[in-house]
């Protein structure tokens, strides 16, 4: 019998708990920057050094935490259904955390593009410098989706959401959009789960079991409130 089609919605609130800081933590400051500095096409055309500083460090800070028990919990849902990860996040923890169908909708940390061609793209583990060019001579940046950017995985999401059996958000606040959208997307029936210390506004789900937990904790009642869905 083929596994249900699990769907899961992930935010900042799961890597936090790994020593990933997020910029919601303090009045739109990421770092001690201000986001429209480092998040914006705006911001990298005003100071594009400060900018790719910026992203080098988040770099570092990324290759010095490990997946948690949250990470590895949605992983392990894999044995029982069938997973799809849709995570805000520019991390890879889900990756290392065993997970193996991870969609990213605001890009990767360590992936850089060239900003003439957002499909040129490279695995980057280093730091990128001003003066660093891709094949096409365009400068490269973050692969990252900055604020004011369209987001190209969204369709793509949107599609995944219909296509759930059963849903999850895990450590998202649902204020950053288009991606707290998706929920409108999934089918009005199906089981809905939401973990996070502060559950946010939902009014608009059917069907919906909170768990107002930390990522890591919650994940574990998640767990084994799907157990009576495979």
């Amino acid at each position: 019998m083929a596994k249900k089609k699990l769907v899961v919605l992930t935010g900042a609130g799961i890597s936090a708990e790994s020593g990933l800081k997020t910029f919601r933590d303090s009045d739109g400051l990421w770092e001690g920057y201000d986001v429209y500095e480092v998040a914006t096409p705006g911001g990298f055309a005003k100071d594009p050094q400060l900018v790719l500083d910026f992203y080098n460090m988040r770099r570092k800070d990324v290759a010095a935490v490990e997946p948690n028990a949250a990470h590895k919990g949605l992983a392990e849902l894999e044995t029982d259904f069938d997973v799809t990860i849709i995570t805000q996040n520019i991390d890879d923890l889900h990756e290392r955390g065993g997970s193996t169908n991870v969609l990213h909708l605001h890009g990767q940390i360590f992936q850089m593009r060239s900003v003439k061609n957002e499909s040129v793209v490279y695995e980057i583990r280093g730091n990128i410098n001003l003066g660093d060019l891709a094949e096409d001579g365009g400068q490269l940046r973050p692969n990252i989706v900055w604020f004011e950017e369209p987001v190209p995985m969204i369709e793509t999401a949107v599609e995944v959401m219909r296509t759930a059996d059963i849903f999850a958000v895990v450590g998202t606040s649902l204020v950053v959009y288009p991606a707290a959208g998706l929920v409108n997307y999934v089918p009005y029936q199906i089981p809905k789960f939401i973990v996070d210390k502060t559950i946010p506004y939902t009014q608009s789900l059917y069907n919906l079991t909170a768990i107002a937990k930390p990522a890591t904790e919650g994940v574990k009642d998640l767990q084994e409130l799907l157990k009576k869905y495979v």
